[in-house]
């Protein structure tokens, strides 16, 4: 792991010299090679070796320790939202595949960087402090909008609460507080140079596959919004082999995504050891957090591009289902459109990767039952809005 020096402080973390003899990089991603790498000690788990000094009980924070991870939250109906009927649910299509496409990732071992000038386009992990950014006056586009930011979870963490303080981010998610119109000042970072597009390919066949699977299925990539959500209604009735098929695809994308941090599997392992999988060259938690990390900003920002239309927020997100109180039974009753074309940026309804489709309808009685039951006016009821069962487990699907 290299180191850049106290003179190098406050600098760019771009190089000209790399780009340029790497300048047909990003037109054929490398590979990850054939060795490990270690990654940040920000970005490693708990019980790596990295990490073997800490005190045995320690608690990483969020300005020690790198938590991207997909959204769980949820907060109480408004007196207005409980006078609609219905809470329907939307659920993005292979949300982490389309968080991979087209996303530089790093290829080789972190540089450590003092005080660096933030770059978007540099993967990496960032030590910032995001609690200025007022989620109640954004920039959506070239426009500032204002927003009840009180009713929208923070984009920066995975329960939805806003930062206090300093913390590690991936690239992503810091691009994203710039987007919304706000100054970001790094203090510290691990950022890879060496970077290219190492999950298109990934990304490339996992799609062709799901589309042509759901095409089989009689779900195809251009149809109307309405005939969509007829065609998707039964769909893994009409074939149940090949609806087998397209959820191993899906679980193929999870579980990709879970081997770039595996965790020890028994091995007699103990903490501060080194286990089987960090011997891969695929063992790298920091391509795990971008990808997480880009689909949760994805998702936050069609989020805000509904709200800024059309006043409505969601009241509940689970990974990649959110869940909307409305007027009416689906999503056509409530998805925005301009000239009979959807909301440009908004969620989109289409068996693509990353439009989204119809997750359930539940009555919203039923919610303030469920939550009057459990006595927890903020339980999260993305998890039970497909079916309205409402039990201890939950698969994250």
């Amino acid at each position: 792991m290299g180191d850049q020096g106290p003179g190098t402080a406050g600098r760019s973390v771009r190089r000209s010299t790399f780009s340029e003899k790497r300048s047909s990089f990003a037109a054929t991603p490398g590979s990850l090679g054939k060795h490990p790498v270690d990654c940040a000690p920000c970005e490693a788990p708990d019980g790596h070796p990295l990490l073997a000094d800490l005190p045995r009980f320690h608690v990483r924070g969020p300005a020690e320790k790198l938590f991207e991870e997909a959204y769980d939250w949820a907060r109480p109906m408004t007196d207005a939202e409980c006078t609609l009927r219905h809470l329907v649910g939307l659920d993005v299509n292979m949300a982490f595949a389309a968080g991979a496409n087209g996303l530089p990732v790093g290829l080789g071992a972190p540089t450590h960087v003092k005080n660096p000038v933030f770059d978007p386009k540099m993967p990496g992990s960032w030590l910032v402090d995001l609690s200025h950014v007022d989620m109640s006056k954004v920039k959506v586009g070239k426009d500032w909008v204002q927003l009840d930011g009180s009713l929208l979870p923070s984009p920066f963490t995975p329960k939805g609460e806003a930062p206090t303080g300093p913390a590690w981010y991936a690239t992503p998610t810091v691009a994203y507080a710039v987007e919304l119109g706000y100054d970001v000042a790094p203090t510290e970072a691990y950022v890879r140079y060496d970077n290219g597009r190492y999950l298109d390919g990934w990304y490339n066949r996992l799609r062709d596959a799901y589309l042509a699977t759901m095409a089989d299925l009689g779900v195809d990539a251009d149809l109307s919004p309405e005939d969509f959500l007829a065609a998707m209604d039964g769909y893994k009735g009409r074939d149940p082999q090949m609806a087998i098929v397209a959820s191993a695809i899906k679980a193929t994308v999870k579980g990709g995504l879970g081997k770039l941090r595996e965790r020890p599997r028994g091995e007699g392992w103990r903490p501060g050891e080194p286990w089987r999988a960090l011997a891969r060259p695929t063992w790298r938690p920091d391509i795990r957090a971008a990808v997480i990390s880009r689909t949760r900003i994805n998702l936050h920002r069609k989020i805000v591009k509904h709200a800024a239309f059309t006043g409505q927020y969601p009241i509940a997100i689970l990974s990649d289902c959110v869940v909307y109180a409305a007027g009416g039974e689906t999503p056509l009753d409530f998805l925005p459109h301009r000239e009979g074309k959807p909301l440009p940026g908004g969620f989109k309804l289409g068996v693509n990767p990353g439009l989204v489709k119809w997750e359930g309808t539940q009555s919203v009685l039923w919610g303030e039952e469920v939550r009057e039951r459990f006595n927890a006016p903020e339980l999260n009821l993305a998890r039970y809005i497909k079916d309205g069962n409402v039990t201890d487990d939950d698969n994250g699907e």
